[in-house]
């Protein structure tokens, strides 16, 4: 009941200050100043960017967002108002213009919530008549509703700024970081701790957050931001393992480590909150203490023997750390700083030294294939308004720019859902026109009382429209139209029949291209991308199970470990080619095949939940299997082989790998009946026989098998877990 109060408070602040920038624009442009066409577009911008546009963040983040994106709609302006000089070269603009804004949400969640207010205003322009007279004026109009919408947004009323993703990762880093110092004097097994780190490791997920507020972007600070909460995860689902079987009494050196790994949590979690490094040249204090813990673990870890069950344990603690070290290095690069990688895989952090360009590059080199999501909705989109701006044109429709505008209002990446759509906005739309045509005929010439109705129906209008949904934005929307353009010129009740025959058209074309394009949406997309990046990693999984025992020259990622300098390396990700040293194109493969998967799986979120086989599936689990992946080829191979390693704890090495890589393969065609498999453990007799020093690597390539094992079972469960 509360948050359903605070959504209604939240939307109706919103509308206040969208109708508040609309107001004090187009009243002084219409009726003091007689410019009709700059009040059109003082009118258009805030509701451009307020109301069509989800921009992302608070009041002040989305004044920011808007200033920043007035340029680009100024530009989109003045080619609209050049290619209006026909209907065929305005169809060009409209397929070039539709595809890069919707295909620039790859970009971020900023760029992809200001796209949809960027169309209108070329839409807007590319309409008859040819008037480049008018340009000044559109400019104008522009500008000003654009700066009154940001001082509203800033100023009258602000929303307070919710809880960011980084501060959601430092919660998570304190809850591990006091878990591992549990672990270290607890003195058993403690299920209550284990299921909050569990619970605290689903709300790091990117689906439990709104869609703004997600670090999708290309640039540097969102993937690390993301890099690190990934890594997060996995570590409160390793300190989920450890609490859950208790302390292995004697164990000095992974209490030691422990103590590192929740001295780590706690200092990177304070410069999470702090938002900003603490001193010139160094993001977090002691860069290399946990490094430093790491390589006396590793040598303590092989000086000496120990029973399998304290191996096993040994070696998910050292993944643990592994995962605080990511963590702590993703953080660091999130705020800003440029760390020297040392002993860590630069393969993992490839980001960390590209520029700005050279990122926004290989995001978009990524999704120009056929089986992004992002690809197939910009195409969508773009080929709908071309053909709404060439019907609109050519049968001379009377406001035709509504037809385009309901094309980009009510589209959506399913036809299940664009039917469901233009079903509920063809009603709200007749309705709405019918209380217009009412108005019109009562009010007559009488522009007074449309100025005087015109706040109260866009306060009304742009609160109940985004809660309500089609039905009410249409019809609401409807009646904001006809008050606003009654006061332009003289109108009669034929505005409202316009206004119907248009949203109908463009509701037409956008059913049809969401028939003819891509009607399932994610639903048949996620499948093929989980089953490419499944095939993807399993070639991987062998290489880098071969890498530990014969050496790198047999991996499938050229990671260096802990105990190397990966300086020097030239890495690149997504098939770009590499220097010496760079990820090999097992890896890369697997990295790009692991992109797509995430981007299909937003968009699976946000679409209605299907009735189908796909419900049972844990795709996330999926994501976490080729994570995973990634991070045993770039964390494993920390030696060149192990020489005198007995032939046949090699040869159990090589069957338990592939063992999990055929599992893998099974599980990319999802059978119903799901994936089971249990790789087999190292016998006792063997490992008797395995000299002490390399004992424990083979067991970390064991827990390694283990955890991917688990992930293919997770993501085919009896129900979705999702």
């Amino acid at each position: 009941m509360a948050e359903g109060l605070s959504a209604v408070a939240r939307t109706g602040r919103h509308a206040a200050h969208v109708t508040a920038a609309t107001a004090a624009g187009f009243y002084p442009a219409l009726h003091l100043l007689d410019r009709p066409v700059a009040g059109i577009y003082a009118l258009f911008t805030p509701i451009a960017f307020g109301i069509l546009s989800p921009l992302p963040g608070a009041g002040r983040e989305r004044a920011a967002t808007v200033l920043r994106a007035v340029p680009a709609a100024a530009v989109l302006v003045v080619l609209g108002t050049v290619l209006a000089v026909g209907t065929w070269p305005a169809v060009a603009g409209m397929l070039a213009v539709g595809f890069a804004l919707a295909f620039g949400s790859a970009c971020g969640p900023r760029t992809a919530g200001a796209a949809p207010g960027l169309q209108l205003f070329y839409i807007l322009a590319c309409f008859p008549p040819y008037e480049p007279g008018t340009l000044p004026q559109r400019l104008v109009g522009l500008a000003v509703g654009g700066a009154l919408l940001a001082l509203a947004e800033a100023v009258f009323f602000p929303d307070a700024p919710g809880p960011s993703y980084r501060t959601r990762i430092a919660g998570a880093l304190d809850l591990a970081a006091r878990a591992a110092s549990g672990v270290v004097r607890g003195q058993g097994p403690d299920p209550e701790t284990a299921a909050r780190l569990g619970a605290a490791g689903r709300e790091l997920r990117l689906s439990r957050l709104p869609a703004g507020a997600r670090p999708t972007g290309a640039g540097r600070t969102d993937r690390a931001l993301a890099q690190a909460g990934a890594a997060a995860r996995r570590l409160l689902d390793q300190l989920a393992l450890l609490a859950g079987h208790g302390p292995a009494p004697g164990d000095t050196a992974s209490a030691e480590l422990l103590r590192g790994i929740a001295a780590s949590c706690t200092e990177t979690a304070a410069a999470l909150r702090r938002g900003r490094r603490r001193r010139a040249g160094r993001v977090l204090a002691g860069p290399q203490l946990l490094e430093e813990l790491v390589a006396a673990f590793l040598r303590a870890r092989a000086g000496a023997p120990a029973p399998r069950a304290v191996l096993v344990r040994r070696s998910t603690v050292l993944t643990a750390a592994v995962s605080a070290v990511t963590v702590r290095t993703a953080a660091s690069l999130a705020l800003g700083g440029r760390e020297r990688l040392y002993g860590l895989p630069r393969e993992q952090f490839w980001y960390a030294a590209e520029g700005p360009a050279r990122l926004l590059a290989v995001r978009v080199r990524g999704n120009l294939t056929r089986r992004s999501v992002v690809f197939q909705n910009a195409l969508r989109t773009a080929l709908g308004l071309a053909l709404a701006r060439l019907v609109a044109g050519s049968l001379d429709l009377s406001h035709g720019f509504w037809v385009l505008l309901a094309v980009l209002s009510l589209g959506r990446t399913t036809a299940g859902a664009t039917w469901s759509a233009v079903r509920a906005a063809a009603a709200g739309t007749l309705a709405g026109a019918f209380a217009a045509g009412l108005l019109i005929v009562g009010a007559g010439g009488s522009s007074d009382v449309y100025a005087a109705l015109l706040v109260p129906m866009m306060l009304v209008a742009f609160t109940l429209g985004p809660l309500g949904g089609p039905a009410w934005g249409q019809g609401l929307f409807t009646l904001v139209v006809a008050t606003a353009f009654a006061q332009i010129a003289p109108v009669t009740w034929r505005l409202a029949e316009a206004r119907l025959v248009d949203v109908l058209t463009g509701s037409a074309i956008g059913l049809l291209c969401g028939l003819l394009a891509w009607p399932a949406g994610a639903r048949a997309e996620i499948r093929y991308a989980m089953s490419a990046l499944l095939r993807a990693a399993a070639p991987v999984v062998r290489a880098t199970a071969r890498a530990v025992t014969e050496g790198s020259g047999g991996s499938g990622g050229s990671g260096t470990g802990s105990g190397k300098d990966g300086t020097g390396r030239s890495t690149t990700p997504d098939g770009v080619p590499g220097g010496p040293g760079s990820p090999s194109p097992g890896v890369r493969l697997t990295l790009h095949r692991l992109r797509i998967a995430e981007a299909a799986y937003a968009q699976y979120r946000t679409e209605p939940a299907p009735d189908t086989a796909d419900a049972v599936h844990d795709w996330l689990a999926v994501l976490d299997h080729g994570s995973r992946t990634l991070v045993g080829a770039y964390w494993l191979p920390r030696t060149d082989g192990m020489p005198g390693l007995p032939p046949e704890a090699r040869r159990w090495a090589r069957e338990a790998a592939e063992e999990v890589a055929a599992a893998t393969v099974r599980a990319a065609g999802f059978p119903p009946e799901g994936v089971r498999v249990r790789p087999a453990s190292l016998q006792p007799e063997v490992a008797e026989r395995v000299p002490a020093p390399l004992l424990a690597p083979l067991t970390d390539v064991e827990v390694w098998l283990r955890a991917l094992a688990r992930d293919l079972e997770a993501g085919s469960p009896p129900r979705s877990r999702s």
